[in-house]
Formats: C-alpha cells, structure tokens, sequence
C-alpha cells in the first residue's frame, strides 16, 4: 500500500474561469506497482482526499485519518491493487494537500482564501491528467468514482475518450437537479452568512465553524434516505438535557425533546467543522452545482460520441441525492454512442450514502467489470423500483445472496 501522500508540483496552471497560478501541487497516493496499461484512477467524492486506502490511521492527511473506501481497495479487493497500480489525487481547490484556498499564495505569502480562482470539475479532470502525464502514465485502465467523482469520471469520458478504456460512475448523475442546487445554495449560505466568514478572509483567526457545520447538516440529510432516518433515529428524544452545545437555541427549545436526528447532526457537523475548510467546501459544491455533461454539446450523448470504451453505471434505489433514472439517463446517453454499456441497479436503503456503507454490494459489480468488462455479465433481467421503474441490464451478482 502507500506509504503516504506525496505531492507533485505541476507548473504554472489556467483554470477554465481564465485565471492562473504559478505552481499547481496537487497530492496523490498511489498503490501497487505499474506494468504499463494495469492503471486505475479512482476520483474521490466531495470532501474526500487522496487517502483512499491503507485503513491505518494517519495524521499526515490533513485531518482525514481514515482511508474513505478502503473496504473497496487493497489487495484482494474489488479495486485489487496486486493487480492495479491504484492513483487517487486529491483534488483543486480542497484542503487535503492540493493547491486551494487555504494554500499559500507564493506572491503574498498568505493563503489564497477566495483570492483562489474559481474551480470546475474540468479543472479537476484536466489536473489529473497533467499529474498523470508527470507519473509517466498515458492511459488508463479505468476510471472510478462516485457522487461528484462520478462526474469526474464523466469528464474522463467526454474530454479524455482515448485514455481510459473503462469507466465507473458510482451514484452519480449528468447534472443536479433543482432541488440539491436549491440545498447546495442554502447550504453556502449558512457559511457566508456567519460572521467569523468575513469575505473568506479568517485564515489566523476563529473560522466559521458554525455556518459550515450547518452546511454540513444539509449535506448529511441529503446523503441519508427516508427510510434509513427513519430506522436509525425515529423521532426517538437524546435526552432533555443532552447536547445543544452547537447552535445557540431559542428558549422555548427547552420545553421539547432534544432527538436523536438534532444529536446525530450536531455531532457529525461539528467533526466535519474540524477538519475542512470552508472556503472549500464554497468551491467544491458550486464546481458540482456547475457540472453539466452537455456543456458545449447538443446533449450527453453527443458529448459522449468519442468514448469507445465499456461503461458501467452502479446506482441505489434509496438515493434521492442522484437518483436511478438518472443513472439510467446515462446509461442510455452511452448506449447511444454505442458503447458497451451496463447499469447495475442496487436495492438499498442507505441512500446516497450507499457506496461507501454497503462495499459487500458495490464491490463484486465493480471487480467482476474492472476483469472482464460487461462481457457475461449483463443481463436482460431488470429491477423494479417502489415506483414500478423497470431498469436494465443489470449484473446477477447483486442477486447471488
């Protein structure tokens, strides 16, 4: 496995919004050893970083101990990486290594803070391939990712089709739809609404830890599905005098039960404030508020004509943040073009989370398709969702228990 981090230091780098910096760093770990075409580029999701695997704990990554998939890869796992040389680089604009707000301009010496240029997932893409391209690999695999590193590996498809011979895009979609736009802008607000913000200017000072616990609330509702609430909090109480120490409470709070869901939010938003950055999380979330597939093409089919590769689409039918008909809107944007192509739909109740909790699941889909491609394993069975949605092909294999 890694032995940690490192970071590559990739020159004078133009954003799509136009603006530079002098030395792109992005950070990246890597596993296994390369042979020449056996490289898999995993893109991480939202708040993630380059620490993908290796389960032990790390204090070198920036505040994320843990590796986030590491029940997905290392040896002997779906991503095996004694058969794969595994890279995953964290990306522009976050706060685990790479080149972002809370990074030092080398002209001021002070961090970026929004003085950073505005990040899209392009940027991301294109990052990859110049780190890449420094690591001496022209061609990839596949490439694997889910929620907003699905649209990264979109990206790879529709920018990069000749360097990536397969792809995996995880719990991911061509676009959000108006409702996550609407929780991703109530959600920026609550940090640049806090006072402790100041314009993204609070690096060497107290940062704006509530409003971006508050963000991370949102997020945390929107990666959970209803009936997953519903079986682990219920509308149980925490206790009248349990927590409440986040958020400063009206009076009359004190009259009505604490539940678990507020604990469990309060808890989990207060960790998240920790650990990342704010300014960040601004520029992550509206690079995927961005995203569009069909960005300068008549559609997301045509903007994926070049690809000719094999595409595999894994979506869950408790995800309402990045839905099954919009896994299968992309499956069939890929079968348009021809590719081969398979959807494999999971029955899960996690929600959006699903791809990071339920690995016994995501797994066998994602090895038996990095080994042989769709050959023999898309099928004409199909799946029914609760609203009587039939998708297909789908792989035997979620089935087999």
């Amino acid at each position: 496995m890694s032995d940690g981090p490192e970071t590559a230091s990739l020159g004078e780098f133009t954003f799509e919004c136009g603006e530079s910096i002098p030395d792109l760093e992005i950070a990246y770990e890597a596993y296994g050893e390369f042979t020449g075409d056996n490289a898999v580029l995993v893109c991480h999701a939202l708040t993630g970083s380059a620490h993908v695997a290796g389960g032990r704990r790390r204090t070198d990554t920036a505040g994320q101990a843990h590796a986030w998939w590491d029940d997905i890869v290392g040896p002997g796992k779906a991503v095996d990486t004694t058969d794969y040389y595994v890279v995953c680089a964290n990306i522009p604009g976050s706060c685990y290594g790479s080149s972002g707000p809370p990074t030092i301009d080398p002209e001021t010496g002070e961090p970026w803070g929004t003085r950073f240029p505005a990040v899209t997932v392009t940027d991301w893409t294109r990052a990859q391939r110049r780190l890449l391209d420094h690591l001496g690999i022209p061609n990839l695999h596949a490439v694997v990712g889910g929620s907003v590193g699905g649209m990264n590996v979109l990206e790879w498809a529709k920018r990069h089709p000749d360097h990536a011979d397969r792809v995996v895009v995880i719990a991911a979609a061509a676009r959000l739809d108006p409702q996550c736009l609407a929780l991703d802008a109530i959600a920026q607000r609550a940090i640049t609404t806090d006072p402790k913000w100041n314009g993204g200017d609070y690096y060497g000072s107290e940062p704006p830890t509530e409003g971006l616990a508050l963000a991370r609330q949102i997020g945390h509702v929107m990666y959970l599905s209803k009936s997953s609430m519903d079986d682990k909090f219920g509308r149980r109480s925490a206790g009248m005098d349990a927590g409440r120490d986040t958020f400063q409470m009206d009076p009359a709070a004190g009259f009505f039960p604490y539940r678990e869901v507020e604990s469990y939010l309060d808890y989990q938003g207060e960790k998240f404030a920790t650990r990342f950055d704010a300014n960040s999380y601004l520029y992550l979330t509206r690079a995927m508020d961005n995203y569009d597939l069909a960005s300068g093409y008549d559609d997301d089919a045509d903007a994926l004509a070049a690809f000719d590769g094999e595409a595999l689409l894994l979506s869950f039918t408790g995800d309402w943040h990045f839905t099954v008909e919009q896994s299968e809107a992309l499956a069939a944007s890929f079968r348009e073009t021809d590719a081969d192509t398979a959807h494999h739909v999971i029955d899960s109740d996690h929600g959006h989370d699903a791809f990071l909790v339920e690995p016994d699941r995501v797994g066998p889909p994602v090895a038996d398709f990095l080994e042989d491609g769709i050959r023999g394993k898309a099928v004409s069975d199909t799946v029914e969702t609760d609203e009587g949605d039939e998708f297909a092909p789908v792989h035997t294999s979620l089935f087999s228990d």
